[in-house]
């Protein structure tokens, strides 16, 4: 049975367009809290209890009061942290023994949009089966239980403080940061209070961009999806290097003293590279997006490296699947499950800071010895529903470029989860070759594709 409402990372579009509206919103709580209580043994009279967190975006009030309601009328209680990262709302749900974690965000997209993602009482994604029994219920009517059964609104007002203590507790506590002149940019998101005063805990000197959010400026030309204000930055003050993360905090891209930005592939390299130093490394998951460099560089460290679909989520499944630690996708999005339960941009952080303590070396000597291949992405619109997976054009165009490629690159097509956009990667030795081979495909898909 297909997907009516949950995409790859929970609901997520335009506010005040079907779904992302307050009656939805409140009928999706309802039908969460719903679940939670039929799933859910706790002591007679013990209520379920949920977390609730969000970003800086103006629409966050609107939802939460909708979330909260639906919840309430399920007979769920709900705890709200305000503003905070998605990985601490993960690792908060855990914390507190909580039942469940609901972040409202929409991570890297525009202010405009929004979303409601879930965590299961681990501090994990929601399984599958989980998200399918509520959407089950999201159509049916609220029928509130009875007044003294109503859930309970509570403000967890220490929220920000118990996470940047986590943040700290994951970074070795012999070591410090004294010395290091680092800009964080906070994309006007949900780290803009937690992440600097992370770094300054720890010693080091810092500058903050990106973190006085408004309600609308939430990744508007700061952040991980926009690395040039924070390089700007780091090259202006002269400092060591900079971290930015994305407007919901779960991903990461740093730059070095020079400026030079570095993704979420190289910062997984230079964090298992370290781990290997301190012990065996059982393999790495990446996704069908990650640069073939990486795939090779593991190789020659005698590290097992698996491809999952595009999506933290399914990269965290193969990992558990595997048994294995380490996995993160090039966007940023890295786990390291020796850490945490889920992607975090700030732990992430750290763990490569840490890799730069023990060495000695600067973020760009650190990663010199890997050197990732050109690779060419471009988005082309595309009329929902077209079968471009069985279309003879667009294969033979891909066949075409394959053999000219020579085994020495990829070609992936795939279709975006969240627009209507046909994603067309093509990565190889030679960058030349590969933006010229990457344009004829998408000329064809443009010609095809399209009604």
């Amino acid at each position: 049975m297909g997907r009516k409402y949950f995409g790859t990372d929970g609901v997520r579009g335009r506010v005040g367009v079907s779904p992302i509206t307050p009656d939805f919103v409140m009928r999706l709580g309802y039908s969460a809290g719903r679940v939670l209580v039929a799933r859910e043994h706790l002591p007679h009279g013990e209520r379920p209890a949920v977390l609730i967190g969000k970003d800086t975006r103006i629409s966050g009030y609107m939802l939460e009061a909708a979330l909260e309601a639906g919840f309430s009328a399920a007979g769920v209680d709900v705890c709200l942290t305000g503003p905070l990262p998605t990985p601490a709302i993960a690792y908060l749900t855990r914390a507190l023994r909580l039942q469940a974690g609901i972040v409202i965000s929409a991570s890297h997209n525009p202010f405009y949009d929004n979303g409601i993602k879930f965590f299961a009482a681990n501090g994990t994604k929601l399984p599958d089966s989980v998200e399918m029994a509520i959407e089950a219920g999201i159509d049916a009517p609220i029928e509130c239980v009875p007044s003294a059964e109503l859930g309970r609104a509570r403000r967890i007002s220490d929220a920000a403080g118990r996470y940047i203590e986590f943040c700290k507790s994951t970074f070795p506590a012999s070591a410090d940061l004294r010395g290091l002149r680092i800009v964080v940019d906070c994309a006007h998101g949900a780290a803009y209070h937690v992440a600097p005063p992370v770094l300054h805990e720890l010693g080091a000197e810092v500058f903050a961009i990106g973190a006085t959010p408004d309600g609308l400026n939430i990744n508007a030309a700061v952040g991980a999806t926009s690395p040039a204000a924070l390089a700007a930055e780091v090259r202006a003050r002269q400092a060591d290097l900079g971290i930015a993360l994305d407007g919901d905090g779960d991903r990461l891209l740093m730059v070095d003293a020079e400026g030079t930005a570095y993704d979420g592939d190289q910062l997984l390299f230079a964090i298992v590279r370290n781990r290997l130093q301190q012990g065996e490394v059982a393999g790495v998951v990446g996704t069908l997006m990650t640069n073939l460099a990486l795939e090779n560089a593991l190789a020659e460290l005698g590290v097992p490296f698996a491809r999952a679909a595009v999506g933290d989520r399914y990269v965290m499944e193969m990992l558990q699947d595997r048994g294995w630690l380490f996995g993160g996708e090039n966007s940023g999005h890295i786990l390291c499950l020796d850490r945490h339960s889920t992607g975090d941009g700030m732990v992430s952080a750290l763990q490569v800071l840490s890799a730069l303590r023990e060495t000695g070396l600067t973020l760009k000597e650190l990663l010199s010895s890997l050197q990732l291949y050109p690779q060419v992405l471009i988005n082309v619109p595309m009329s929902k529903g077209f079968p471009w997976k069985t279309d003879s054009e667009i294969q033979a165009v891909c066949e075409k470029v394959e053999t000219r490629l020579a085994g020495k690159g990829r070609v992936l097509l795939r279709a975006s989860g969240t627009e209507p956009l046909l994603r067309v990667m093509v990565e190889g030795q030679d960058g030349a070759a590969v933006a010229e081979a990457a344009e004829s495909i998408a000329a064809v898909v443009r010609r095809v594709c399209v009604a």
